[in-house]
């Protein structure tokens, strides 16, 4: 049995990495473990210009229980993150843009990004298995 507590440590603040799509810089991207999608302002899908949202079936139930419909879905989008690139199916939803980070990159991007998240260090590893 374990004797001593562990320390306690106060809110570690956000994950966030620079994003690249296309020529477009994207500014920071939100890391979020909660998250089950990858979400994209329709403001964002018109800024970069050349990508088709596909209509959806889908409803997203948000944190306060409500739900919401997205816009549409675009798939294949490559996100590049410093010099590793990586496909991301984006769920696009009418929204208010946050101008410092437009995008929630969720646990479908963690995985393909094969990402290690080390919190008490406050780093985040990204992989690409390509390279």
């Amino acid at each position: 049995m374990q004797k001593t507590l562990p320390p306690k440590f106060k809110d570690p603040g956000s994950f966030t990495i620079p994003c690249t799509i296309g020529n477009h810089d994207i500014g920071k991207a939100l890391i979020d473990l909660g998250a089950s999608i990858n979400l994209m302002p329709l403001s964002i899908l018109k800024k970069i210009g050349g990508l088709e949202a596909k209509p959806t079936r889908m409803m997203l139930q948000l944190a306060d229980r409500s739900i919401k419909y997205p816009y549409g879905v675009v798939e294949d989008v490559v996100v590049k993150v410093d010099k590793l690139q990586f496909p991301v199916d984006f769920v696009v939803m009418e929204m208010e843009e946050d101008v410092e980070i437009p995008l929630i990159l969720g646990r479908p991007f963690m995985k393909s990004a094969k990402m290690e998240n080390n919190v008490l260090d406050g780093f985040i590893h990204l992989i690409n298995s390509a390279i």
